[in-house]
């Protein structure tokens, strides 16, 4: 498991003007995909998942490391946040990639949820995003006793360069979303895990 990339304070002016833009996409959408379902009309949808380990235990520890952003800085993202992941309006910039390739992707935490059994967030793009879209990640404790993450994302680009980009963004958001299945895979026994389910299509945000 790779160890997690920084995660760094975003200046209080930075996310109150990010806050005040608001999400890139419809109101209506927001939250969709933490409460499921297809992906809207125009976009497209993701959902894979992964199991991370099993009991009670695997479970708190995954939840505490998702709050913390780590799904996305075990991937190799760097992030700037003003608040926990799984606090509903956290804003965040999420740092993909490094040096004069690198860019920043804004994001607002638009629902969450907290049950003994689920914890998870949606975050919304923000303007600046290179997509337009909105992507989710919960953790379950399911009856079998395993725990797993599931990531569920609608999007489409929203810049000249992304929609240039065609089948290569797509390629990259497939191998980001494997990254973010296998973030929190580390913090359990090996035994435990099993490979990803892929179960629509391309990634999101």
């Amino acid at each position: 498991m790779r160890p997690p990339r920084p995660l760094l304070p975003l200046p209080a002016d930075r996310a109150s003007a990010l806050r005040a833009q608001g999400p890139t996409y419809d109101a209506l959408l927001r939250g969709l995909t933490l409460a499921g379902g297809a992906a809207p009309a125009g976009y497209a949808g993701v959902e894979r998942e992964q199991v991370v380990g099993r009991g009670a235990a695997a479970f708190a520890r995954a939840a505490t490391a998702l709050g913390a952003w780590e799904v996305q800085r075990r991937a190799g993202v760097a992030v700037l946040a003003d608040g926990p992941a799984t606090a509903e309006g956290s804003v965040a910039e999420l740092l993909l990639g490094r040096g004069p390739v690198g860019v920043r992707a804004p994001v607002l935490v638009v629902a969450a949820v907290a049950t003994p059994r689920r914890v998870g967030y949606s975050y919304g793009t923000l303007p600046g995003h290179p997509e337009e879209g909105e992507e989710a990640f919960v953790l379950e404790h399911r009856a079998d006793d395993t725990v797993v993450l599931v990531v569920r994302a609608f999007s489409r680009p929203a810049t000249w360069w992304a929609r240039l980009g065609g089948p290569v963004t797509g390629a990259v958001q497939r191998h980001v979303t494997g990254r973010y299945l296998a973030a929190l895979a580390g913090l359990t026994p090996p035994a435990d895990l099993t490979p990803p389910a892929d179960l629509t299509g391309p990634s999101g945000p």
